[in-house]
């Protein structure tokens, strides 16, 4: 065996078993449906407390209820454009997380990513939303909220991002949906 192929046995090693973990999880609304995967290695905070209301049930029933365009978005200083669900009631809250920001996961506001919403620092629960195209401002040091501390992203849209566009369509009053988009249920795959 030459060098050269000594070299590469560890590099394609590696590529194998470097690879980041995912769970992937489809959320069913009455629009279709969307899949997403999860980074537990990069976000286990933020994805253990999604994963606990997925497991829970927390989420049946729930909907997408408010959605950010650019024509709803014209009067803010700093525009975004997402999709948010998860409203459930109150006796299912889990407790606020401690907020994982992109400069600690590495992660990204980019076109498809989940996050969670929240007010304050370390106040999230169990709202979260979906990324419609790019959105840096969410991130660390971003300028959407002005504690500067970013949203916390946790996973990716792998199919579905009509499904994620179709719901922003809907109509809406103050980014309220006037019909809220209701989610069937969120399943991990696998487990359905």
């Amino acid at each position: 065996m030459n060098k050269s192929k000594i070299l590469f046995l560890p590099f394609l090693v590696c590529l194998f078993s470097c690879q980041e973990e995912t769970i992937h999880c489809l959320i069913s609304t009455e629009l279709g449906e969307i899949a997403v995967e999860l980074y537990p290695e990069r976000a286990p905070i933020t994805v253990e407390n999604f994963l606990a209301y997925v497991e829970h049930g927390a989420y049946t029933g729930s909907s997408f209820f408010r959605v950010c365009t650019p024509e709803n978005e014209a009067d803010r200083e700093i525009k975004i454009e997402v999709i948010q669900g998860g409203n459930i009631p109150e006796e299912f809250e889990l407790p606020p997380i401690t907020l994982e920001t992109t400069e600690m996961t590495g992660l990204s506001h980019t076109d498809g990513v989940l996050s969670m919403a929240r007010a304050e620092p370390n106040s999230a629960q169990s709202n979260f939303f979906i990324c419609i195209g790019d959105q840096p401002e969410l991130d660390f040091g971003g300028k959407r909220n002005p504690d500067g501390q970013g949203f916390a992203a946790f996973g990716k849209v792998t199919s579905g991002m009509e499904v994620v566009r179709d719901i922003q369509r809907q109509k809406e009053v103050g980014q309220y949906l006037v019909d809220s988009v209701r989610i069937g249920r969120i399943v991990v795959r696998g487990e359905d």
